[in-house]
């Protein structure tokens, strides 16, 4: 099987699987280990790396333009002739578009198959990873896999049930300038982890809001995990938050851990419920997380 990853979270999920010898061409955002390292990259972004402030205005003009945030490379996908291609259809921010995807995809001779993933909850990106593995035609393996994730995810709960541990009030931003929620499955993790997320609801869209409403919702713990950022990256956007929030501030590495509908938000639940709640879990580790205040 010859597999196009469109989306970074896909790209995880087939080597989740164990499947990554199949991968023929993966988006310019995705990870690889080094012995993927020369798939090819059919993707590019339009927006400009430009601090947070620059990329929220390009992205907003491209968005009432109604233009694509992402070029795919047409002519290097036919080239690789893939049997499935894997795309989304969730944020145009995050990937290439589902429709732009299947219209590449009905170009091409023979047709591959597009599977779409589309989940706005943690039980829905176990539901993707199902999806991904149907479509390499490797049910078992995903079967083996989901069972694993929610094995990881029991344990949290459990520990937490036993401890009758109090549920922490939990802002997660998703970007600090200007600021956003964290939208779809984050506030399903914060609530897996022990925490209610002030802020987002499950399974929406993120939103705008102002340290004024932050403020009036006096959480407990604030977590900056702008998307797609490392932890290096986030910590700088954090730093510059700072100065306008007096509470307890982490920072996560939000590509690996949430902004990632894939199997890396498992890995998110545990690092959460490491913050909230460290006398149950004990403190997470300075590669996934880091407090700038408390």
């Amino acid at each position: 099987m010859r597999v196009a990853a469109l989306l970074p979270a896909a790209t995880d999920i087939v080597i989740a699987l164990g499947a990554g010898e199949q991968l023929v061409a993966v988006t310019h955002a995705c990870t690889l280990p080094r012995t993927l390292a020369a798939v090819p990259r059919v993707t590019r972004s339009r927006v400009a790396s430009s601090g947070s402030a620059g990329i929220d205005a390009q992205v907003s003009d491209l968005s009432e333009a109604g233009a694509a945030l992402f070029d795919l490379d047409e002519a290097g996908l036919a080239a690789q002739k893939p049997d499935v291609i894997l795309t989304q259809a969730v944020c145009e921010v995050c990937a290439v578009r589902d429709e732009d995807a299947r219209a590449v995809a009905s170009r091409l001779s023979p047709p591959p198959l597009v599977a779409t993933l589309g989940a706005r909850t943690v039980d829905g990106i176990l539901e993707d990873c199902l999806t991904v593995a149907r479509a390499l035609d490797i049910p078992e393996e995903g079967e083996e896999l989901v069972l694993g994730l929610r094995s990881r995810i029991n344990r949290v709960h459990r520990a937490l049930k036993e401890a009758r541990a109090p549920r922490r009030g939990v802002v997660v931003l998703e970007w600090c300038d200007p600021l956003f929620t964290a939208g779809h499955w984050v506030p399903d993790m914060v609530r897996r982890a022990g925490g209610e997320e002030l802020m987002g609801a499950v399974g929406e869209i993120s939103h705008r809001f102002t340290v004024e409403e932050l403020r009036g919702r006096d959480p407990q713990f604030v977590i900056v995990a702008p998307c797609g950022y490392s932890l290096s990256q986030a910590v700088e956007e954090a730093r510059r938050f700072a100065e306008a929030w007096p509470g307890e501030l982490w920072v996560i590495d939000a590509n690996r851990l949430s902004s990632s509908p894939g199997p890396g938000v498992v890995h998110g639940i545990e690092v959460l419920a490491r913050i909230l709640h460290p006398a149950i879990f004990g403190p997470p580790q300075s590669r996934d997380a880091i407090v700038l205040r408390r």
